[in-house]
C-alpha cells in the first residue's frame, strides 16, 4: 500500500478520520493524502461569479481550509508519516474518485453518519455511492455524532 486518501469535511468527526488514515500510513508506511472538497459556489440571479464581497467571503472560507489542512498534515508528518492536504472544488463523490485515480490511491478512508428515513428518502447518501463507483477499497468509519474526537 502506497497511498491512502482521507476524506474530511471538518466536522467535530475530522480527528476520527485523521487518526484511521495516520495509523494506516504508519503500517503500511504509506503516504497519506487529507482530503477536503469546497463545494461550487452557487449560481446567483444569473451571474456565475456572485458579487465581490460573496467572492472575497468565499476566498477567505478556503484560504482557512487550505491552513487547516496544511497543519493536519504538518502534525502527521511529526509523528513520521508522509502526508499532503488537497483542497479542491467540484462534487463530493466524483472529486473523491477522481482523486483517488489520480493519486494512485491504494484505499480511501470515508465517515459514515447515520440519517434518519426522512433524509435518506430525500438525499442519496455519499458513502454508499463512493463505494459503488471507487476503483479502489474503501473503509468506512462509522462517526458518533453524539461524542467529540481530539484532532491529531
Amino acid at each position: 500500500m502506497n497511498n491512502i486518501l482521507v476524506t474530511i469535511d471538518f466536522d467535530e468527526n475530522t480527528g476520527l478520520l485523521v487518526n484511521q488514515g495516520f495509523e494506516m500510513g504508519q503500517k503500511f508506511e504509506a503516504k497519506v493524502w487529507l482530503l477536503h472538497i469546497a463545494a461550487p459556489e452557487p449560481d446567483f440571479i444569473g451571474y456565475k461569479i456572485g458579487p465581490q464581497y460573496i467572492r472575497d467571503s468565499r476566498a477567505g472560507e478556503l484560504r482557512k481550509e487550505h491552513k487547516a489542512l496544511q497543519e493536519l498534515a504538518d502534525q502527521l508528518k511529526a509523528k513520521g508519516v508522509d502526508a499532503e492536504g488537497l483542497l479542491i472544488y467540484g462534487a463530493t463523490i466524483d472529486m473523491i474518485v477522481e482523486e483517488s485515480g489520480k493519486l494512485k490511491c491504494d484505499l480511501v478512508i470515508v465517515g459514515y453518519h447515520e440519517h434518519g428515513l426522512l433524509y435518506r428518502a430525500f438525499n442519496a447518501n455519499k458513502t454508499f455511492e463512493i463505494i459503488k463507483k471507487s476503483k479502489v477499497p474503501v473503509m468506512i468509519i462509522p462517526l458518533d455524532q453524539g461524542r467529540v474526537i481530539d484532532n491529531v
